[in-house]
Order: structure tokens, then C-alpha cells, then sequence
């Protein structure tokens, strides 16, 4: 198990920017044959209420460059201080180059940067956090740039009631720097790939390349829409995995870290729902106060960015009073799931915006 603590790395700024347009769940009954009691099941249980998302003309990229240029004129940092670019997302502006190149490019970052993109969902933001805190102690950068979004609306069938309320957009920008003194941070991170069925689009890569027979959509037994280059979702499995490894998961960062829950001020989990968030804290008798869920309310399951979405969101006032301990876990497509147990504390900026096209 790969379990990796650090101590000269930290978060200096957060920012997240949602997609533009606001959609509510109420408009969309139709999605659910009409059905007036089911959607408000649906509101009650899964937290579904509105979410952001972006049109047709914007992706990852732009939601994150917005980020990134609010991140770096709120920490006051110029584009040629930056040694790393990290960007997280599965839902790429292209095939190639990657999104990194492309956002090094437009930030006007110098030549010396190492950029790349990593290919995961859920839990990517905390595997891009490690990658920046590697890069950190390496001794090679001082400032990292981690970008993390995905724009999911646009990979689903608005005719799939499984997904199609589920899913909003948002880039998220987060700046990771060396620290002078020394501030302990624990990591640990897991794949079981015997479940990357659960989530998936199956066609419109190499594997099944696009073509006519992939573009035809239709309609299963439970009335879900799709087809194969929309993206799927087995909701009971993904239900099932998140409730048996996020609790000892969890457990297992505050063992390697020497900790107890009582310590840790906020556990942040990935934003999929508030039913699956519940379930998980219950079985970790953690106060509900402790892990937050409305992100997902307001802004819809945000993938990659939900993490530091919910830190903008829901933890930046406590941040302008004290120091907060926090554990951050992602879990989701792969099936993949991680966990950081660190300090957040004199957080130069950490807010919210909406994207500007």
C-alpha cells in the first residue's frame, strides 16, 4: 500500500470556478417520467438540488485557467515562479497535447516547468496533491501548480435519470509550496481495477473508436437513455465500494499519522452524494458537522474538483479563524480512492467564482 508522508510541503491557496449555467433539479422531471414523488426522494436522500455546469463551447481547461490566474493574483505569485503544472481530468480538451501543455501555454509559464496531465476522476485531486508534494520534497520545485476539473454534463445522456441530475462543472486551481518549517502530511492511496466497469464511458477512444453504432442510444428496462459513448454508471456498486473502503480507509491515515477522529476538525470527502457521504460517517461515528455535504446541493458532484470545491465552499470561513486539521479522500472511477490527513492554515486565498466566458 502505497502510504507516504511528507514534511516541508504545504497548501498556500485554493480557488474553484463552477460552470455558468445553473440547472435545477425541479425543471428536469421530465427526465423521471414526471414523476413527482420519486424526484423529491431523490431531493430528500441524495441531496440533489441544483448544480453548475458549462455549454457546449467550454471545457476543463478554461474552468481551470480562470482558477489558476484568480489562485495566482490572490497569493500574489507571478507566472515565472512556478516550477510544476499538474492537471487532473478525464474529460481533456484533446486527444494531445495534454491540458497541462495547453494551460502552460496560455498562463505564460516558463520553460523549465515540468507540465503533464493525469488521467483519474474522484480521487484525483489527492493523487495530484502527492505528485505535488513529491515534486516539492524532491528538492526540484518550490511552487506547484495543481489543476483539477472536469466538465461530466457533457458526457452524459440527459435522458439517463441515473446520472443526468448528478453530475456539475468546475476547475479547480490549487497552489502547493515548499515550507521552510516543518508541517507533517500523510497520504495513502489504493485501486482495485476489478471495478473499473462500474464507471465508465465505453466507447469513443482506442478501444471502440466513434462511429454510428456507438452514437445510438437507447433505453433499458429501468428507462435510462444512453449510448456507448455516454457515460455509465453502476449506482449500487459504486454505493457498495464507497461504504466498505472509505471507512478504513479513513482509519488507516489517522493510524499511519498517529491520530485520532477527535484530532481532525473536518474530514472532507469527495462530493458523490449526501446519502453515500451519510453512510460513511455513520460508519465512522463522525459527527455530521465534521463532514460536510452541501457542496453537492449547490454545485452537483464535481469529480476532480470536489474536494477543494467543498474546501472553498464550505471550509473557508473557519480557515480566516484558526488552523483546521483535515482529512481530504477521493474515491470513485478506477475504481480508485485516496486519502490525505494534513494542516491547512494561512491560506492565501480560497473562494469560489463562476466562469467568465
Amino acid at each position: 500500500m502505497p502510504l507516504s508522508s511528507f514534511s516541508h510541503a504545504r497548501i498556500s491557496g485554493i480557488v474553484t470556478t463552477v460552470g455558468p449555467i445553473r440547472k435545477y433539479i425541479d425543471d428536469e422531471i421530465e427526465a423521471y417520467g414526471g414523476d413527482r414523488r420519486q424526484l423529491e426522494r431523490i431531493k430528500k436522500n441524495i441531496g440533489l438540488h441544483q448544480r453548475h455546469v458549462v455549454d457546449e463551447q467550454t471545457t476543463s481547461a478554461d474552468l481551470c485557467q480562470q482558477a489558476a490566474r484568480e489562485l495566482l493574483s490572490g497569493c500574489a505569485i507571478e507566472p515565472a515562479a512556478i516550477d510544476g503544472l499538474i492537471f487532473v481530468t478525464q474529460t481533456p480538451d484533446h486527444f494531445q497535447p495534454a491540458n497541462a501543455a495547453l494551460l502552460h501555454g496560455r498562463l505564460g509559464l516558463e520553460k523549465h516547468v515540468a507540465a503533464f496531465d493525469v488521467n483519474l476522476g474522484c480521487s484525483g485531486w489527492v493523487y495530484g496533491l502527492w505528485l505535488a508534494y513529491m515534486m516539492i520534497e524532491a528538492g526540484g520545485c518550490a511552487k506547484v501548480l495543481l489543476l483539477a476539473g472536469d466538465t461530466l454534463s457533457r458526457c452524459v445522456n440527459p435522458g439517463d435519470r441515473s446520472v443526468a441530475s448528478l453530475f456539475g462543472d468546475a476547475g479547480s486551481a490549487t497552489l502547493v509550496e515548499k515550507s521552510d518549517v516543518e508541517q507533517r502530511s500523510w497520504f495513502s492511496l489504493h485501486t482495485d481495477g476489478r471495478g473499473s466497469d462500474f464507471v465508465k464511458v465505453p466507447a469513443g477512444a482506442f478501444r471502440r473508436r466513434p462511429d454510428a453504432e456507438t452514437r445510438l442510444a437507447v433505453t433499458d428496462e429501468e428507462g435510462n437513455t444512453r449510448c456507448p459513448e455516454d457515460l455509465y454508471m453502476d449506482g449500487a456498486e459504486v454505493f457498495n465500494f464507497s461504504i466498505k473502503e472509505e471507512p478504513p480507509a479513513i482509519q488507516k491515515i489517522l493510524d499511519y499519522s498517529g491520530q485520532q477522529i477527535e484530532d481532525v476538525d473536518y474530514v472532507v470527502f469527495h462530493q458523490a452524494n449526501k446519502y453515500i457521504i451519510g453512510n460513511i460517517a455513520r460508519r465512522l461515528k463522525l459527527p455530521p458537522v465534521k463532514a460536510p455535504c452541501g457542496t453537492v446541493e449547490k454545485y452537483g458532484n464535481q469529480s476532480c474538483a470536489s474536494i477543494p470545491g467543498t474546501i472553498c465552499d464550505a471550509l473557508a470561513y473557519d480557515l480566516e479563524q484558526k488552523p483546521l486539521t483535515v482529512i481530504m479522500s477521493g474515491f470513485g472511477t478506477g475504481l480508485s480512492w485516496a486519502s490525505c490527513l494534513t494542516r491547512l492554515e494561512e491560506l492565501q486565498t480560497c473562494s469560489v467564482s463562476v466562469y467568465r466566458a
